[in-house]
């Protein structure tokens, strides 16, 4: 297996201009507009029978694509799923997972993935006969994750299926390599846009081609007046929307919206924005970054204890409970 490296990035002094019009005025592009990148990784694994890697829980979003053969992308409580040349998959909240060959069931030498190790057991390649794999991986690191609304609404998994995959994504991927392994002035700011365009369109692919979620916040992202809606409460989670400031965010009446939005989403936009705020505190409270006071002004409760009681309401547990990692009460 060849090497990884990492890159400490700094964000794009230019982002992408927002509203007014154009092809970014739509909601994917709002919710795309934050999303800071503070570090990369990346590797190319050209992997010989039998091989697996192990994906430990990161804070890093992960991605992985089928540059040849095939690979079984296995995750807790899950059937494995077949992987086969130009797919890709994308883990956007860093779920533990494990590559593998050895069709069906992972073989029993697995090697940890890390940003400064490379090789070991089970995925060597020879130079005398072509590997049966060859995969390219991708980490991102984004500023505070859990709070950027995307991320908070992408599942935990997704693939995006090697017809229906972006063409440019293998070339950007392929760009990455280049700066990785020939180090050059200005490297890692290039390597940090890289891997927002790679980013991007994996995202914009699977939004286009997904057809697997045709409710939820996937329809909302297609339908340009609720994904407005989407985005700007997404976007600011603190303030105290009301269903007629949404319907005038969507350009609908406030009938009109209401009935649009809770067909699609199956549930009110009071209703979503009350479990948005709990999910969201929920992944904040894990991380174990801010405390209940902070938490609680960011999401919007008019106060600490107002807080506190809403997340052992609808999570069985105290703010400080999921902080330490106590069980869920039955």
């Amino acid at each position: 297996m060849s090497g990884v490296k990492s890159a400490n990035v700094s964000p794009p002094s230019a982002r992408r201009t927002v509203g007014g019009g154009g092809p970014a005025d739509d909601a994917l592009s709002h919710l795309l507009h934050d999303l800071r990148i503070s570090g990369v990784d990346y590797g190319h694994q050209q992997l010989s029978e039998p091989w697996a890697i192990a994906f430990p829980k990161s804070a890093a979003a992960r991605l992985h694509c089928i540059v040849e053969g095939g690979a079984w992308l296995a995750v807790e409580g899950e059937p494995p799923r077949a992987l086969s040349r130009g797919d890709v998959v994308f883990l956007p909240r860093g779920l533990a997972h494990v590559l593998h060959g050895t069709a069906g069931r992972p073989t029993p030498h697995i090697a940890e993935w890390s940003s400064d190790r490379a090789g070991g057991e089970g995925f060597s390649s020879s130079a005398s006969e072509p590997p049966d794999a060859v995969i390219v991986s991708c980490g991102v690191a984004f500023n505070e994750p859990c709070l950027h609304p995307l991320l908070a609404l992408m599942p935990e998994v997704l693939t995006v299926p090697g017809a229906h995959c972006d063409p440019v994504i293998k070339s950007l991927l392929a760009a990455m390599a280049d700066e990785i392994l020939v180090p050059k002035i200005g490297g890692a700011t290039v390597l940090g846009r890289l891997a927002d365009v790679v980013m991007t369109r994996v995202i914009r692919a699977w939004v286009e081609t997904d057809q697997a979620q045709s409710q939820g916040w996937l329809t909302v992202l297609r339908d340009p007046k609720l994904g407005r809606a989407l985005g700007a409460m997404h976007r600011d989670l603190a303030r105290a929307w009301t269903t007629a400031d949404l319907a005038r965010t969507a350009g609908l009446s406030r009938s009109v919206f209401a009935e649009r939005f809770t067909t699609v989403m199956g549930q009110s936009p009071g209703r979503y924005l009350a479990a948005l705020r709990i999910q969201t505190a929920s992944r904040m409270l894990k991380e174990k970054r801010l405390g209940a006071a902070v938490i609680a002004q960011r999401l919007g409760y008019r106060s600490t204890p107002s807080f506190s009681r809403a997340v052992k309401r609808h999570l069985g547990r105290s703010p400080g409970e999921l902080r330490r990692g106590a069980p869920t009460q039955d």
